[in-house]
């Protein structure tokens, strides 16, 4: 599963790659949580264990892809 976060005064985004078993509505609950208050820091941890955290006051948006979603690179049809 992907989460796209966009940060404040920035143009990038933050992309991170989750493990397919994560459960969408935790991942939601636990964004809302940190989203919540400008002191905290939202953490996501990536499939290979990598750590991200993002202070909740920069957050711009946060978009969550579906758990099967694909990159679809190239000219092919859908």
């Amino acid at each position: 599963m992907d989460v796209r976060i966009g940060v404040i005064h920035t143009a990038k985004e933050i992309d991170v790659e989750l493990s397919e078993d994560v459960d969408r509505d935790e991942l939601v609950k636990s964004v809302e949580d940190a989203l919540g208050d400008d002191g905290k820091v939202l953490w996501l941890t990536d499939r290979k264990g990598r750590r991200f955290g993002v202070p909740s006051r920069r957050v711009a948006w946060v978009e969550i892809g579906g758990p099967h979603d694909e990159r679809r690179v190239g000219f092919g049809g859908p």
